[in-house]
């Protein structure tokens, strides 16, 4: 698993930059087409439909700062892996300085010479 995990970790650290750019087409190639991610507020099925929850927050959040932290990889061999941290944002809405923090949990599948998200799960 170690000789893994440096690259895993790059494109997690990618995901969290390409995240904090506020841009979906940023995010896009990075999230698998078949994709399901499970939000406190949701749960979104296929890419597009994450890429359109993604920029409703990116609406609703201004100035959003999402960061990945306490990260730890339960799996990773040469075509899947899966990974748990710890997450917290800043922003504001409607103005008003907001923060919070959660748990996360992504199973990552490797397409060709690049990984994606396949699954992701975010709980407050």
């Amino acid at each position: 698993m170690g000789k893994h995990t440096a690259r895993l970790t790059e494109f997690i650290d990618t995901y969290e930059r390409a995240t904090n750019s506020h841009d979906t087409a940023e995010l896009a190639p990075l999230i698998a087409p078949e994709a399901v991610y499970w939000f406190t507020d949701g749960s979104h099925r296929g890419r597009e439909a994450i890429l359109s929850a993604i920029a409703d927050t990116f609406t609703t959040i201004r100035d959003e700062t999402y960061r990945i932290h306490d990260l730890e990889w339960i799996l990773a061999d040469d075509s899947q892996a899966v990974c748990r941290y710890r997450f917290s944002w800043t922003g504001a809405i409607n103005g008003d300085p907001r923060s919070g923090d959660g748990r996360g949990t992504n199973v990552l599948v490797r397409h060709g010479e690049s990984w994606q998200v396949l699954h992701e799960h975010l709980s407050a």
